[in-house]
């Protein structure tokens, strides 16, 4: 199997989808793995250690993806990288493709196979989506506490706690491997951290993690005064497969105080709260009903190599199996296969 593993060119995305010594271990079970030069540089990876490993480096990104049978990446294909897609390639990477119609589209225009790291689920967990939702969880907070700032147009209040103060107050939307880190994080701080979790048997397990953890039921009328109260919401909710519901509309963004901060991990799947958007690290913050949002859709890429360590190590044992050549007959991954040949074939997918 001929692997390459191209650079990114979503905006300040420095992450890579493999290490060298991942790379190392596909040469060694037979593959032949071509990496883009500069592929791992924002990770701290030197093109001669992919060489090291065994791989060889192209620069012509054309070359590249005409010579490929399976493209390992992190983040879905820009509309720049869409020409070079073709009938035969098997794509593995982040797609959220239940937020992103024209990308679906482009997919099966070009007759491809795509797998999704998102959709890979074993025993009822996401493999490859914990390790980036941990590290997404944690920056949440981290640039909650930058942006409450005054400087950076919030409400001039320090997350963390100080004696004889008033403790800050976050809500977090979700209690999956997102919102748990995110409150941890923040109660760590010293922050009054309420989630709000549909799963009656995630509630003690949520408030024994941290004293300053508190579990909310999911029903509007019990936590939407707790959200006027908030100075940092943080959105992490998740539908595998589907796009993320909207449980903030408007009026309850409006009711939040001027300077609060919401930071929407669930962006890549549309996002769950209405005011919100996309955003990049170029731009990553604006202000909309008073409250500062933060849409940024690759979280993890502020910390490459962070990120790059914990996704290859996640990763590779799949890209093993993806390589093989039965792997349809692997019931994880092809239960993962969201468009096949060019034909959508994730349910999730066709009710959109």
């Amino acid at each position: 199997m001929r692997i390459i593993i191209p650079r990114e060119c979503k905006v300040f995305e420095g992450r890579v989808a493999l290490s060298p010594a991942a790379v190392g271990e596909l040469v060694r079970a037979g593959h032949e793995v071509c990496v883009e030069i500069g592929a791992g540089h924002a990770a701290g990876y030197a093109d001669d250690a992919y060489q090291k490993a065994g791989a060889s480096l192209q620069s012509d990104r054309h070359a590249l993806y005409a010579e490929a049978a399976l493209i390992v990446k992190v983040k879905e294909p820009q509309v720049e990288e869409w020409p070079l897609l073709h009938a035969g390639h098997r794509l593995f990477s982040y797609l959220h493709l239940a937020a992103a119609p024209d990308l679906l589209q482009a997919l099966q225009q070009r007759q491809l196979t795509a797998v999704a790291f998102e959709a890979v689920q074993e025993s009822g967990h996401l493999p490859l989506l914990a390790p980036m939702s941990r590290i997404a969880g944690e920056l949440a907070i981290q640039w909650a506490m930058q942006y409450l700032s005054a400087p950076m147009g919030g409400k001039g209040l320090l997350l963390q706690a100080i004696p004889g103060c008033q403790r800050a107050r976050v809500l977090v939307l979700g209690g999956g491997v997102a919102g748990t880190q995110a409150a941890l994080t923040a109660a760590r701080l010293g922050a009054q951290v309420t989630v709000v979790e549909k799963r009656a048997e995630r509630w003690p397990e949520l408030e024994s993690l941290h004293p300053g953890i508190t579990a909310c039921p999911a029903q509007v009328e019990r936590w939407q005064a707790l959200l006027a109260q908030a100075d940092v919401l943080v959105g992490a909710v998740l539908d595998p497969g589907a796009r993320a519901p909207c449980l903030v509309d408007r009026n309850m963004v409006r009711s939040m105080q001027a300077g609060s901060v919401i930071v929407d991990i669930a962006i890549d799947q549309g996002g769950c709260i209405e005011t919100m958007r996309a955003t990049t690290y170029a731009d990553p913050v604006y202000c909309s009903e008073g409250v500062l949002h933060c849409g940024v859709s690759n979280l993890p890429g502020a910390v490459p190599r962070t990120s790059s360590e914990a996704l290859s190590a996640a990763l590779l044992p799949y890209v093993l199996r993806l390589a093989a050549a039965d792997w349809r007959q692997d019931a994880v991954l092809a239960a993962a296969i969201q468009v096949a040949d060019g034909s959508v074939v994730a349910p999730v997918l066709r009710r959109h």
